[in-house]
C-alpha cells in the first residue's frame, strides 16, 4: 500500500508498460507536494484503485496493449468523481487528443516531454486549469461550436453576468491565465478567482475547459482560427 499526504496532489498512474511506470514513479515519488497512490496495467485495475483511492489526478496511457486508453477516460471519471484526467502519451495524432478532451481529460502531454514539463501540468491541471495545446483546444471549441441547447435557458443564464464576469470569460477565452487577467483589469489574482467561481455557478461549469467550451458553444468568445 502506498502512503500518501493529505495535502500532496495524489496521483494515479495508468500504462501498461512496467519499465514507464516505475520511472514516473521515482519521478512522482522525488517531487515533492506529490504522492502516487497507486498504478495500474490495464482497464480494470485502473478502475478498482481509481474508485478505491480516488485520486486527485490520473495519468492515462492512451495505448493499454489491447485497449485504448479513449475507451475508459469516462468510466474513470465516474469512479472516482473529483479526479482530474491528464493523457500522458507517444500517439502524436490531433484528432485523437481532441477526442481525448472530449471525452474528459483535462490535459494532454507528449511523452517526449521532460519531467518538468509533465509536474508542472500536473500541478496546473489539479488547479483547475487546463493543459493544452492550442491547436488541440481549436479543434475541440470549433467541434462544439454551434451546438448550443435549450438557448433561451442559456441566455437567461448569460444574462445574469456582469460586465467584467465578461470580461474575465473573454481573457479565460483567449488562454490567458489568472495572473495576466489580473494585470489586464487591474484587479488581484484572488479578486478574479472569485469572479470565476460566481461564474461557474452562474453558467452551471465546474472548471474553465467546460466554461471554455460553453462560451464557444454561446458566442462568449470567438473561436481561435
Amino acid at each position: 500500500m502506498l502512503s500518501a499526504d493529505p495535502k500532496s496532489i495524489r496521483v494515479l498512474l495508468v500504462d501498461d508498460h512496467s519499465v514507464v511506470r516505475t520511472g514516473l514513479r521515482l519521478i512522482l515519488q522525488g517531487s515533492p507536494g506529490m504522492t502516487m497512490v497507486g498504478e495500474a496495467a490495464d482497464r480494470d485495475e485502473a478502475l478498482a484503485i481509481a474508485a478505491r483511492e480516488q485520486p486527485d489526478i490520473i495519468l492515462l496511457d492512451l495505448d493499454l496493449g489491447d485497449e485504448s486508453g479513449l475507451a475508459i477516460i469516462s468510466e474513470l471519471i465516474v469512479e472516482a468523481a473529483e479526479a482530474r484526467v491528464i493523457i500522458l502519451t507517444g500517439v502524436r495524432d490531433p484528432e485523437v487528443h481532441r477526442k481525448a478532451v472530449m471525452l474528459g481529460a483535462m490535459g494532454v502531454v507528449s511523452k517526449e516531454k521532460a519531467a518538468e514539463v509533465l509536474l508542472k501540468a500536473i500541478e496546473r491541471v489539479h488547479a483547475g486549469e487546463a493543459w493544452l495545446d492550442p491547436t488541440i483546444m481549436a479543434g475541440v471549441l470549433k467541434a462544439v461550436s454551434g451546438k448550443a441547447k435549450k438557448p433561451d435557458r442559456e441566455a437567461e443564464k448569460i444574462a445574469t453576468l456582469t460586465n467584467r464576469e465578461r470580461e474575465v470569460v473573454e481573457l479565460i477565452g483567449l488562454g490567458i491565465k489568472s495572473k495576466e487577467v489580473a494585470e489586464r483589469l487591474f484587479i488581484s489574482e484572488t479578486t478574479v478567482r472569485h469572479h470565476l467561481t460566481s461564474i461557474f455557478d452562474k453558467l452551471e461549469v465546474s472548471d474553465r475547459v467546460e466554461l471554455l467550451i460553453y462560451a464557444m458553444r454561446h458566442g462568449l468568445v470567438r473561436p481561435p482560427r
